[in-house]
């Protein structure tokens, strides 16, 4: 019987690793295949990807609900975003500015003219806000629906504070008019498809490394404060530490996908760190299966793609159809996407079981055959 699941337990990892390779393979050929415009609106759904892996690494991990990864995400894509800015303008004062009365560059935009400081900001940066919400939230054991309200929060507070510096945020219209990144023209074909590979070699770093994360001792300890936070405690664990870790590298994560998103949409407005990106984040996690990485990859996807897809074919009422899918996914597909093809699956092998006459009831052979 051990030989038995050992041997399932190795076909499944056959399959799922030519699953994987063969998407992977699609992903890089996909400059091939598609044109400039949809490989752009690949690459941003990537990115949006991205972000969702980093919140179900939080949420479908550690069971806490963050509805501020706006936030993250868009910090992250300010700080790329200014760097692009500067670059365009050459170091000089940026259009919005000059239109607000400022004479000249401000003390904390001009590190961002150097790739060595704006690349590690926009990761540094979010993981520095979380982990700051995180210390004394986590600390003082803030949890569940209280922690959510904080981070919603967050959101409010920074959508204000964004679009009330206009100055030096670009306030509701935001940062753009990009033109290069180390002088290679944004617009061109060869840096859009540069940018792309780029994207894909990001999200296949990010997800093997929350692979690896969500399977080693850090990952199972993660899951048994999930499940049973005072226990964990209990028996020497400390889950503040492990909750505010994931916290951060989840913040870390969501802005890479921030300064990603900004290579291929060529804008950033404080809009993007608002609530509603937030709560579509979560949706993406939901829709694909929490608790899964792959479910967050696959719901992003699909549900942007299904947006974008939608938008096209039906202008006027793409949206009733999109919370129609919403609708029918949350009610009739509690697990999610991922759930809904492990079911599926569960319910072939038991069929071709019951079929062939293998080994689907192991033990009640075994005693039928004592007796």
């Amino acid at each position: 019987m051990i030989a038995q699941t050992e041997k399932a337990s190795f076909h499944k990892k056959i399959i799922l690793t030519s699953v994987y390779s063969i998407v992977v393979l699609l992903l890089l050929l996909a400059p091939l295949y598609l044109s400039d415009f949809r490989l752009s609106l690949l690459a941003k759904f990537l990115a949006f990807a991205i972000v969702a892996i980093g919140l179900d690494l939080i949420w479908g991990y550690s069971g806490i609900l963050s509805l501020g990864h706006g936030v993250f995400f868009g910090l992250g894509a300010y700080c790329m975003g200014m760097f692009l800015k500067l670059e365009a303008t050459g170091g000089k004062l940026p259009d919005f500015m000059s239109w607000s009365g400022l004479s000249e560059v401000p003390w904390f935009w001009k590190p961002f003219a150097h790739a060595w400081f704006a690349f590690p900001a926009g990761i540094l940066l979010p993981m520095a806000l979380a982990f700051v919400l995180g210390f004394f939230t986590f600390r003082n054991r803030i949890r569940g629906v209280y922690f959510t309200i904080l981070t919603q929060a967050l959101v409010i507070i920074m959508t204000t504070l964004f679009i009330g510096q206009q100055q030096y945020t670009g306030g509701t219209n935001g940062i753009t008019g990009f033109q290069t990144i180390f002088g290679f023209a944004l617009r061109d074909s060869s840096t859009k498809i540069a940018l792309y590979l780029v994207t894909v070699a990001a999200l296949i770093a990010v997800f093997i490394a929350c692979k690896r994360l969500v399977g080693s001792r850090s990952g199972r300890v993660l899951r048994a404060v999930r499940d049973a936070e005072n226990r964990a405690r209990f028996i020497g664990y400390n889950p503040s530490r492990y909750q505010l870790f994931v916290f951060c590298l989840s913040a870390g994560i969501a802005g890479l996908a921030g300064m990603l998103f900004v290579l291929h949409v060529g804008i950033i407005s404080p809009t993007t760190m608002g609530i509603v990106p937030s709560i579509e984040i979560v949706l993406w996690v939901a829709l694909g299966g929490r608790g899964t990485l792959i479910g967050a990859v696959i719901g992003a996807v699909a549900v942007n793609a299904a947006k974008s897809g939608l938008s096209e074919t039906y202008p006027d009422s793409w949206l009733f159809f999109l919370g129609a899918l919403f609708v029918i996914v949350v009610v009739f597909l509690p697990k999610g996407l991922v759930g809904l093809g492990q079911d599926l699956a569960l319910k072939i092998k038991r069929r071709l079981g019951k079929d062939d006459n293998s080994s689907t009831y192991p033990v009640l052979r075994e005693r039928d055959s004592s007796l």
